[in-house]
């Protein structure tokens, strides 16, 4: 469950309350579920029944529009391409590999993971500040994966039928009270009233949640397993938790994530056990030519539960298909780290923080607390932070960086920025050049070069960014940091009716419909627009129309259009 922040836009709860009132509202006309609350998820389940996919993944967007629009959001192409190759590796040996999992990260510093339709994932920087390895933070997506293909998260939304209904009516009419009220208290009271809520929400439905927990370790640990990553780090991440809970470690008290998922001895046990089962007994099946199968791995495990124990090596076993093979997990499978994590870490750490002020005390720290200072990956987020305000000092730190890790996008990246801005235009130019060409349609190379042209200003650097982005612009429709760098790139190079659609796009994707439906209707009147650019703009306006005139008809409006 996420939690709340310390310091909302109040401004827009009334919006985030009326979508989630218009969701809950319409799930609240399903049929009630016949299946007792506690059962865990089968093939039989009326779960896949009360929403579709598609449908789940409209309110999974939904909400990940709401989260950008409160400013929560992390967007970083370099941390999102980590967390979402982690995801993908994750989803790819779940039980469900036909599952798109949408990854995103937070900015907030508590510990917190949690899952949502649609197979939307979304993970605290907090998380990964206080993970000690890649593994730590795979165990814990892989929990939250198991949340989805085991449907826990649908099931939820079959119970919030009764309960959370009549909670949020609730809330709804304590806000609008609060803000009817007026004076310097309406935020404050706007803000309990949401608080109180949702703590009504967690505490009706955390009996619920905990008796999913334990199927979504066994499979989460099985997924951790397949994809190659240690099986020990989902025990050891949660014993470090509880640890943290106990004595308060490292300032954090009853970390957000310990409240939605409870840790106790029996639970950390449970997960030392099964990782134990899988390194000493772990069977995999793959085809003949070798390649994995998830399908095909559920049904030996499902056999080997039977009772039915694997054939002795090189003997056919009668129950299997004769094109199947058993074999051990390979020992080079017992850890998955991808060489990023450190790096992914920092980053986060300087992006995270509050102001750069902070974060630079929080590297002094760091550096009195190492017996050898800071560490190289620690080195390279300070210089992140320092980057902006000394880009010559950060880039010459940066640089010796690279020649001790030459190979490393995440310093590359870094230092080109820096040469920029230290006015090394050319030179920054020529190094983002070469990893275009190393890594042709790669989304964290095409947008920091991108944004560095635009930085940079000028015509010639907007058509430059303009080809720079394009290899990404068909897959790029859900992505506001590209339709956000494209829309300025546009607009450099005096393509004004592009770079409106792509402001337009930005602006929905941030959650902010009515903005984008005016912008929309603002490019139309220009003379300019060619026939498919306006059959493109229209369509876009029949698609965010309803969901517009829905927010007015709820009395619902942007509060940015209602101050013009």
């Amino acid at each position: 469950m996420l939690r709340h922040p310390r310091s909302p836009n109040l401004r827009y709860l009334p919006l985030a309350t009326a979508l989630s009132l218009s969701v809950l509202a319409g799930l609240a006309a399903a049929p009630a579920p016949a299946q007792d609350d506690l059962r865990l998820p089968d093939i039989g389940s009326s779960a896949g029944e009360l929403l579709t996919p598609a449908r789940q993944e409209q309110y999974g967007a939904m909400m990940l529009r709401e989260l950008r629009n409160y400013r929560y959001t992390l967007e970083d192409p370099l941390v999102d391409d980590w967390l979402q190759s982690i995801g993908n590796r994750l989803g790819a040996n779940s039980d469900r590999p036909e599952q798109r999992y949408t990854l995103f990260m937070l900015k907030d510093r508590q510990i917190n993971a949690f899952a949502t339709l649609g197979g939307y994932i979304g993970m605290n920087a907090g998380l990964v500040l206080t993970a000690q390895r890649e593994d730590e933070v795979a165990a814990v997506l892989s929990h939250e994966i198991a949340h989805v293909t085991q449907q826990h998260v649908l099931r939820g939304v079959e119970r919030a039928q009764r309960d959370q209904v009549p909670i949020l009516l609730g809330m709804l009419a304590a806000i609008v009270a609060a803000q009817a009220a007026g004076g310097t208290s309406s935020g404050e009271a706007t803000q309990a009233a949401l608080i109180s809520a949702m703590g009504l929400i967690q505490q009706n439905q955390i009996n619920y949640t905990r008796s999913n927990e334990s199927e979504a370790d066994r499979i989460g640990i099985r997924t951790l397993s397949r994809s190659g990553y240690d099986v020990d780090a989902m025990a050891g991440f949660f014993e470090r938790m509880s640890f943290a809970m106990r004595g308060n470690q490292g300032g954090y008290s009853a970390p957000d994530y310990l409240r939605t998922h409870p840790v106790n001895t029996t639970r950390i046990g449970e997960a030392k056990q099964r990782a134990e089962q899988l390194r000493r007994g772990a069977v995999t099946a793959t085809t003949s030519v070798g390649e994995p199968g998830g399908e095909q791995v559920q049904r030996v495990e499902r056999l080997e539960r039977g009772g039915v124990a694997a054939a002795p090596p090189g003997k056919p076993n009668p129950l299997l298909p004769a094109d199947f093979r058993l074999h051990a997990l390979p020992p080079a499978l017992a850890g998955g780290d991808s060489g990023q994590f450190a790096w992914a870490q920092e980053r986060l750490r300087a992006l995270s923080a509050v102001t750069a002020d902070a974060a630079v005390r929080e590297y002094e720290a760091l550096r009195r607390a190492g017996p050898d200072g800071l560490s190289d990956a620690q080195r390279y987020g300070l210089a992140l932070v320092q980057s902006a305000r000394e880009p010559a000092s950060a880039a010459a730190e940066l640089q010796a960086l690279l020649e001790r890790h030459p190979d490393n996008l995440w310093v590359a990246m870094a230092l080109g920025e820096a040469e920029s801005r230290a006015g090394r235009t050319a030179q920054a130019n020529r190094r983002f050049d070469e990893w275009l060409r190393r890594l042709p349609g790669s989304r964290p190379v095409a947008l920091s070069y991108a944004r560095v042209l635009v930085e940079q200003g000028g015509a010639q650097a907007g058509q430059r960014a303009q080809e720079v982005l394009r290899p990404l612009l068909a897959r790029a429709g859900e992505d506001p940091v590209f339709q956000q760098t494209f829309a300025r790139a546009c607009e450099l190079a005096g393509d004004g009716a592009r770079a409106g659609e792509a402001y337009a796009e930005a602006a929905f994707l941030n959650g902010r419909p009515e903005q984008a439906l005016i912008q929309l209707e603002n490019l139309k009147k220009r003379g300019d627009l060619d026939y498919v650019a306006r059959a493109r703009v229209d369509a876009r306006i029949a698609s965010i129309t309803p969901t517009v005139l829905e927010l007015r008809r709820q009395g619902i409006r942007d509060p940015d259009m209602q101050r013009r």
